[in-house]
């Protein structure tokens, strides 16, 4: 009897701490996001019998250049939206669009904000992250103030002995030049040619060397707003005697 509530023991266990992991990596995705990007945790019951994910899926809807998007720590972020000219309708019920991505998808629920503290969240790669990492990067750079002109997010693609597979990188110009960044190999952007600027094939090479492209796309991306400080507003150096004509901005 002992060993047989053992045995379940070890088998119930892992289930546990898988639902446990997914929780804690989905709210780590909305940690590097921040608040500047709308994003909700929500905790998904499976019921299919036959399905590619487990019975209890945690995961991280957020919008991006007026589309929704759902990460998992399993196989990344696709795209959740059906309409994109209906988001309000679809932030307000993920149902059928849940239901899109597996049709054990029936029950769900969004759960309560933590607070996480984003420096911690960016001591390890989060898995399966490029996607949200590649997000949270722009961010960061832009609040550094660098001057972003264009981004964009890149989906590269190869096959491998298991099927596609998918990776995504930034792309962004400045007027020092185009570059690519991907945060989970190194922090550090690396300049490209700007005749590539459009050119996503070349590019998708270019982040993925060694490994045979079969194809690349982009993907709709918001550039985010510079910090506002004291800085960004225009203030006389002199003081504007109360006579003089002032100009309404």
């Amino acid at each position: 009897m002992k060993r047989f509530l053992f045995l379940l023991f070890a088998l119930w266990l892992p289930g546990v701490l898988g639902a446990a992991s997914s929780l804690g990596n989905a709210r780590r995705a909305q940690a590097l996001l921040g608040p500047e990007i709308w994003s909700c945790v929500v905790r998904v019951e499976n019921t299919a019998a036959r399905s590619a994910y487990p019975a209890v899926v945690h995961a991280l809807v957020f919008e991006e250049a007026g589309l929704l998007w759902f990460y998992t720590d399993f196989d990344g972020t696709q795209s959740l939206t059906l309409h994109p000219d209906r988001l309000a309708e679809e932030k307000a019920d993920f149902a059928p669009l849940l239901r899109a991505i597996d049709p054990g998808f029936v029950t769900y629920a969004i759960l309560p904000d933590e607070a996480t503290d984003p420096p911690v969240a960016w001591r390890a790669a989060l898995p399966n992250g490029c996607f949200v990492e590649s997000l949270a990067a722009l961010q960061q750079h832009v609040r550094r103030g660098e001057r972003i002109e264009s981004a964009r997010l890149l989906n590269c693609y190869v096959d491998t002995p298991a099927g596609e597979h998918g990776h995504t990188v930034l792309t962004y110009e400045t007027p020092r030049g185009l570059f690519l960044l991907d945060p989970g190999r190194s922090p550090e952007p690396q300049p490209m040619p700007r005749a590539w600027a459009n050119d996503a094939l070349a590019l998708a090479g270019a982040a993925l060397q060694g490994s045979r492209v079969t194809r690349a796309r982009w993907v709709p991306t918001a550039l985010p707003r510079p910090p506002v400080t004291l800085a960004s507003f225009d203030f006389p150096h002199d003081p504007v005697p109360d006579t003089a004509p002032r100009l309404m901005r």
